[in-house]
């Protein structure tokens, strides 16, 4: 079961999404070309493309951890549901009329691998740009880890090693 956060803390599982806003590293070149493809695509649920970490973003989400919108795409819709990094963009093509039938198909358990995979390659393809990465941002070329377990080195690229359970509480099951 996916869990689905909230800016203020409520439950906004069950909420229907009427408009979405979505949030973007403006210092990327990606992210930046990508905000220009979707201002272009026919919506059947209205984008709002906001830069992560601005002034703007800060004022209009004050719960929300602005520095995770600069690593990995964050949505938020319009009941105060938050979708990160690959249901995220799932969540994005299901706003677009063109792309709705795939964010479907991404949807199911074959296609959230795809997805992931596909969210993971554009990560990569980003921070190795060079020039075009972050300026001044905390990456630098070194090896970059995430508490979900997936880490990147610029030589290797992607892997995943599961994070260690210690401490964790016992399941039932």
């Amino acid at each position: 079961m996916t869990s689905v956060t909230t800016t203020d803390g409520r439950g906004a599982a069950g909420a229907p999404v009427r408009a979405l806003t979505v949030l973007y590293d403006a210092e990327r070149v990606l992210c930046t070309h990508l905000r220009g493809w979707l201002a272009r695509q026919p919506q059947l649920v209205p984008l709002e493309l906001l830069p992560a970490g601005s002034a703007a973003a800060r004022a209009r989400f004050p719960g929300l951890d602005h520095s995770s919108g600069l690593e990995e795409v964050t949505v938020v819709g319009d009941s105060g549901q938050v979708y990160r990094g690959s249901r995220a963009w799932i969540v994005v093509l299901w706003a677009l009329r063109e792309h709705r039938p795939l964010a479907h198909k991404l949807a199911t358990p074959a296609g959230a691998g795809l997805a992931r995979g596909a969210a993971l390659a554009a990560a990569k393809w980003r921070d190795a740009r060079g020039p075009g990465r972050r300026r001044g941002g905390p990456w630098g070329g070194q090896a970059y880890r995430r508490a979900d377990g997936w880490s990147y080195h610029p030589r290797t690229g992607w892997s995943y090693s599961p994070p260690s359970r210690a401490g964790a509480a016992p399941t039932s099951g």
